[in-house]
């Protein structure tokens, strides 16, 4: 499974967000973590970071990477929207409150239907 993150915020909040993750074992465990970014506009030297990519295995837990996500939010000085997308569905975590933790967690957990099913 594909999981795209997006940071309404500077390139250095996606870094810090991506070095959080990293350093979560149960995240660096289960998945790959790869920060991409965004064509060149014209003019521009080079690209902008724009989304952490991960890419996960069968032993990928939701529940442990949506709580990552929601630590890291709750140190920032700002309060970044982070907005989690897998294929057509697209998430915002906003308040980390556990009503939405769950809600997102659910949205994670439930198969896309672009996705094949588990044999």
């Amino acid at each position: 499974m594909r999981v795209d993150v997006r940071v309404t915020a500077e390139a250095d909040e996606l870094r810090s967000l991506h070095s959080w993750l990293r350093e979560d074992i149960n995240i660096r465990r289960s998945s790959s973590l790869t920060l991409r970014e965004q064509p060149p506009a014209p003019g521009q030297m080079g690209g902008l970071v724009d989304v952490i990519q991960l890419v996960t295995d069968n032993g990928w837990s939701a529940a442990s990477f949506v709580v990552a996500l929601a630590a890291w939010k709750r140190t920032r000085p700002q309060d970044p929207r982070i907005e989690i997308r897998r294929g057509d569905t697209v998430i915002v975590l906003t308040q980390c409150s556990d009503d939405e933790i769950d809600r997102v967690v659910r949205a994670l957990e439930t198969p896309a239907e672009d996705e094949a099913p588990e044999a």
